[in-house]
């Protein structure tokens, strides 16, 4: 039932000039990249500086510290410095000042647009774990994106692709594991799996759980901000025939059985930025449908609903005795943080994409994903598994840039560039993958 493609050859590597990134955001999911980082160059022979900038200079400056102590001494160079993201002048002045030639994006997605636009304005190349959107205030919903999004999510950097391109920049969105290594394994399986690829429907769940928690416990798996706005914008699911559909939050409720250990998982529809990225790449293999669906527990679910009818996703100041809050930043600090329960969790996550195709004029279904065990990244990364899976992710595709393996002009995402190069980095740096055969 279950196969990988074998132990694999080293990976062939070009000789590109040696990588000077600057990482905007000091997150978990940033620090897990650049530890990874540091484990696969350990000789800096192509990352040779890594600049840390986060509004929290002194997070920033942790960060670095932790690093340089993670693992055998390295010969990369660290350094931290203060910037704000919202403020392209500001990222632009470091980026020349550093000599930086790739950002990457680990910040919030609401100022993703800023730092792409930093990254263009100072020549360097670009990558990103997800992009912004902007819904409108009261979405119509139905097909179409115009009825229920002001700025659709991707839109703002592939609108920009003939730009980079004309500049030779490239910028690589979307990297992580969902989106990341499971629109790795949809490219993967319609290259090798399949002679025609109808359908990827990517599956994002697992059984990570806090043992004794009270059945009322709200625990946000990732970052609050993320959640609030993937979870209740409005979803999407795309259709050859008819387009994008857009449903209200929570819609297209399954019950999908994960491989063991992970078993039944309750799902719904969020937006996410595989079902437009999927059809841009995929669609000359035959993609008819594509979706994204994840598993929220039922009191998440409750607590979201009630936030979003108090009106407290919202990024609109209010006045507070005189002073303006931001209501979406309160609950963003008051909100259990995924970092302080993970070392309580147990169990794992399992992420990955349902394909659905024909093979030898036989239809076929397959499912490709990437468990990650909860304890065993406190271990290997000392942080919960949510974070290392995305940023581990990541780091890999970076490597793959880095080395000049992935290489091009203009804005993509990972579906672009060829699957098998990073298949076979994620057999040799110990990221594991399975592929299952689904019975008919």
């Amino acid at each position: 039932m279950e196969n990988r493609i074998g132990k694999a050859a080293s990976l062939s590597k070009a000789d590109p000039p040696a990588m000077r990134m600057m990482l905007v955001g000091a997150g978990a999911v940033g620090e897990c990249i650049l530890k990874v980082l540091k484990k696969r160059d350990p000789k800096a022979d192509w990352l040779e500086y890594v600049l840390i900038v986060d509004y929290d200079s002194a997070r920033a400056a942790a960060v670095a510290r932790k690093v340089q102590d993670f693992g055998a001494p390295g010969f990369c160079v660290y350094e931290s410095a203060q910037a704000d993201a919202r403020s392209v002048e500001a990222l632009t002045s470091l980026i020349r000042q550093r000599r930086i030639t790739f950002v990457m994006d680990a910040a919030s997605p609401f100022v993703s647009n800023f730092i792409f636009d930093a990254a263009f304005a100072g020549g360097a190349d670009y990558a990103s774990m997800g992009t912004w959107s902007v819904p409108k205030k009261h979405p119509a919903f139905g097909f179409g994106f115009e009825g229920s999004y002001e700025e659709p999510m991707t839109k703002y950097n592939f609108d920009r692709h003939e730009a980079w391109r004309e500049k030779g920049q490239m910028a690589c969105i979307c990297l992580g594991i969902d989106p990341g290594v499971v629109n790795v394994f949809a490219k993967y399986a319609a290259e090798y799996l399949f002679d025609q690829l109808f359908e990827v429907h990517v599956k994002d769940g697992g059984n990570l759980c806090v043992p004794g928690a009270s059945p009322d416990t709200v625990q946000f798996g990732f970052n609050v901000w993320t959640v609030l706005d993937e979870v209740l914008n409005p979803n999407a699911e795309w259709f050859l025939d008819q387009g994008f559909l857009l449903e209200d939050a929570f819609a297209g409720r399954e019950i999908f059985r994960m491989p063991e250990p992970f078993g039944e998982n309750t799902l719904v529809k969020v937006e996410h930025e595989e079902v437009v990225t999927l059809p841009r790449y995929l669609s000359s293999y035959g993609l008819k449908r594509a979706s994204f669906k994840i598993s929220l527990d039922e009191s998440l679910i409750h607590a979201l609903r009630l936030l979003n009818s108090l009106g407290l996703r919202s990024t609109e100041p209010v006045l507070v005795n005189g002073v303006p809050v931001i209501p979406r930043d309160v609950v963003a600090v008051c909100a259990p943080q995924p970092g302080d329960i993970g070392r309580e969790m147990t169990g794992g996550m399992c992420v990955g994409v349902h394909c659905i195709g024909k093979k030898d004029g036989q239809r076929q279904e397959y499912f490709l994903y990437q468990p990650f065990d909860n304890q065993q990244s406190l271990k290997d990364w000392d942080m919960q598994a949510v974070a290392a899976q995305t940023g581990f992710g990541a780091a890999l595709a970076l490597e793959l840039m880095g080395r000049g393996i992935w290489k091009d002009a203009g804005v993509f995402s990972p579906e672009y560039f060829p699957s098998l190069p990073y298949i076979r980095l994620m057999e040799e740096a110990g990221l594991e993958y399975r592929i299952a055969r689904l019975p008919l």
